[in-house]
């Protein structure tokens, strides 16, 4: 089985994802995630899609559910780079990624990251 890697950016986990996700390689990635979450203290998870043509009802839950982990252990989710065609995919598969936050790209993923961070800092008084 195919493992995903996931880069530490500073407070940020970079997951590039460039192969076809098997369903017990994105539930590896699930675990793994959270994992790294816990263990490095990171508040962002980037996650870039834009390698994948194809994304079922089963990857599009994973996502929903990576994010929602995240948030629990503290951390922002970002998936980025998804494709039109996916985009259109999940619509017709009747899945709204509740809960998910998206950018177009990379850097645009990590500006979002830092705006949040930047809002969490001033809501907390720092």
């Amino acid at each position: 089985m195919d493992r995903i890697p996931i880069l530490r950016m500073g407070q940020t986990l970079l997951v590039t994802i460039q192969i076809d996700l098997q369903d017990q390689t994105a539930l590896a990635l699930q675990e793994d995630l959270a994992n790294r979450i816990a263990a490095t203290g990171a508040n962002g998870v980037l996650i870039d899609i834009s390698a994948l043509e194809v994304v079922d009802s089963f990857i599009g839950r994973m996502l929903t559910t990576i994010s929602g982990t995240a948030g629990i252990l503290s951390a922002t989710a970002v998936v980025v780079g998804m494709q039109p065609a996916v985009a259109i995919t999940l619509v017709e598969l009747g899945l709204s990624l509740d809960g998910v936050r998206t950018a177009l790209d990379v850097e645009r993923g990590m500006a979002l990251l830092e705006r949040l961070r930047a809002q969490q800092g001033a809501g907390l008084g720092a």
